[in-house]
């Protein structure tokens, strides 16, 4: 369990104006990720080699 608290929280530029997002945090080994709808619940978090697998593996597209 990663005991850091995220800074840097953002959504991506194509959510625009909508509320019901993911956004990233950045830690210092990693990414937390939180439900705008709910910030209060807490975030997930991941290794730095975690979140690139994730990134590659959504620019691949192998999620669509």
């Amino acid at each position: 369990m990663n005991s850091q608290h995220p800074s840097g929280w953002h959504k991506s530029s194509r959510s625009k104006q909508h509320t019901h997002c993911v956004e990233v945090g950045r830690l210092s080994d990693g990414a937390a990720v939180r439900d705008t709808k709910n910030r209060a619940a807490g975030h997930l978090t991941t290794t730095a080699q975690q979140w690139a697998a994730f990134i590659t593996a959504v620019k691949a597209e192998r999620f669509g």
